[in-house]
């Protein structure tokens, strides 16, 4: 197969260098794909594609012409990572995350950090995602976020950035899970030999994450996984992850409350649940301490909660450390807490709620990419130099009415990473999303969700907005031959 010429965008490309030549990561990779017959490859991306959509991997867009289920878009070629490079991110991810949880119990509890002014109170306060029903809870093991998705990207020098935590609900797993499956399936020959870190461990690890933070006392815990229903766009992952662990997928109507503890309706009878892994937002977690008209709950799961006798991961409240306006402060919570700089650095933030920084942002709304601070999926993001001036000015209006409602951040080159369309292959950009896992131990997923932008010149990777994802592979070296794992040194957390 014919690999060249290949047109770089002018930004950093993780398979070639400037000068055209593989990277030492990427080379045996691409001396494999030259061994291809012509045509070979495009017959093996229509292969998985058929599979995607005989198995079922799916996932629901609310908005899409189609209907609101789509086969979900995977191309075939790789994103590769090197073990040092991985190395680094690993720990990286580590750190963000003990620090992350320490500033949830932090503010719940002693509020330190705003005590000693480390970040402003005002900050918190404003949070829409602060909750008062979670002030002066002690969750088990002092773990409030135990499943987490970290947004990465490369600018155009290299350098990688954070650009979003994810605290409450992240999803994404099961389809680097699944995209794997697909690799091994329909790319066997190239994917053999290539030493790539493994991932099939991470519903084992996941379960035991989960029972690890059960209630005190319990010798073997119950644990489900609560969802909203066939209608939510993750619910796919929600059955998957389920079957994977080998644990109930339960609805809120499948749960009571009874004698203080909770109970699965079963044909049996009642069955006591030590853990849930809840896929519901906190606000309609339980109806008698957040919204009154939710559904999808389970009515006074709150008082057992906060009575010790039932685990939930992630703990309710989680969302005050991933919005948008406290992620610009989370370099400050790393320093805070471990008297350390961040390994991995953030995006540097404009923070609208600052008149100073506001001022600059409405000055400069052609050159920024401009956030709500409590969205996802890439829904309200403008993206400033690609905006027309109307739509500029409708975000400049509710930047001034609500200013602590947004932030701003400088428009980076995404680095791009070579996907087939047609039969050639094209520069496309991606990000990438690692799971980390946090019970006893912190376990990081080697690689994670790669997003890649589908259309020529797009920076929007999420799959709501037509995005796809390529199958990320951690080689191996002399050293790297397993996941890692982190003893836990802190007191109040053991993340």
């Amino acid at each position: 197969m014919l690999l060249l010429p290949y047109e770089m965008d002018g930004g950093f490309d993780e398979m070639f260098a400037p000068d055209g030549r593989p990277r030492a990561s990427g080379e045996r990779f691409v001396r494999r794909l030259e061994a291809l017959a012509d045509g070979n490859l495009r017959e093996r991306q229509k292969s998985a594609e058929l599979n995607l959509q005989n198995m079922g991997i799916t996932f629901n867009v609310y908005s899409h012409q189609a209907g609101t289920e789509k086969i979900w878009p995977f191309d075939l070629l790789p994103r590769i990572i090197d073990a040092e490079e991985w190395s680094m991110i690993a720990k990286g991810l580590e750190q963000r995350i003990r620090a992350l949880n320490l500033f949830v119990d932090d503010v719940y509890n002693d509020r330190k950090i705003i005590k000693d002014k480390a970040v402003p109170e005002s900050l918190i306060t404003s949070s829409k995602t602060l909750r008062k029903q979670c002030v002066g809870l002690q969750p088990a093991e002092g773990v409030w976020c135990h499943i987490t998705g970290v947004d990465l990207i490369r600018d155009a020098d290299g350098q990688l950035y954070v650009l979003e935590d994810n605290l409450r609900c992240p999803s994404g797993v099961s389809y680097v899970l699944e995209n794997r499956e697909l690799m091994k399936r329909t790319f066997a020959h190239v994917f053999e030999g290539m030493s790539v870190e493994p991932i099939e461990e991470y519903p084992e690890q996941l379960l035991k994450t989960l029972l690890d933070c059960a209630p005190t006392g319990v010798s073997d815990p119950v644990a489900v996984l609560l969802t909203p229903g066939v209608h939510n766009s993750a619910y796919f992952e929600h059955s998957f992850l389920a079957q994977q662990m080998g644990i109930e997928l339960v609805h809120g109507s499948d749960l009571i409350v009874k004698d203080g503890f909770v109970h699965m309706i079963t044909t049996r009878g009642l069955q006591r649940v030590d853990v849930i892994y809840r896929r519901i937002d906190d606000d309609f977690l339980d109806p008698a301490h957040f919204r009154a008209d939710s559904c999808l709950g389970v009515k006074n799961l709150m008082d057992v909660y906060r009575a010790g006798r039932v685990s939930l991961a992630n703990a309710p409240g989680t969302g005050v450390a991933d919005d948008k306006a406290v992620y610009a402060y989370v370099p400050d919570i790393i320093r805070y807490y471990f008297d350390e700089d961040p390994i991995l650095p953030n995006v540097p933030t404009f923070l609208c709620d600052d008149a100073k920084q506001r001022q600059h942002v409405l000055s400069h709304l052609d050159q920024l990419v401009v956030k709500p601070t409590n969205e996802s999926g890439g829904y309200g993001i403008l993206m400033g130099p690609h905006a027309s001036a109307d739509e500029r000015a409708e975000c400049a209006e509710a930047i001034q009415k609500n200013p602590r409602d947004w932030i701003a951040q400088p428009m980076l080159n995404l680095s791009t990473v070579p996907t087939l369309v047609g039969d050639e292959l094209k520069p496309r950009h991606v990000d990438l999303r690692p799971f980390v896992l946090c019970g006893k131990d912190v376990y990081v997923m080697p690689g994670g969700l790669t997003r890649v932008a589908l259309k020529k010149g797009s920076m929007v990777v999420n799959s709501s907005q037509g995005g796809g994802s390529k199958d990320t592979w951690v080689l191996r070296n002399g050293t790297t031959v397993a996941p890692k794992f982190v003893s836990n040194t802190q007191e109040s957390s053991s993340c």
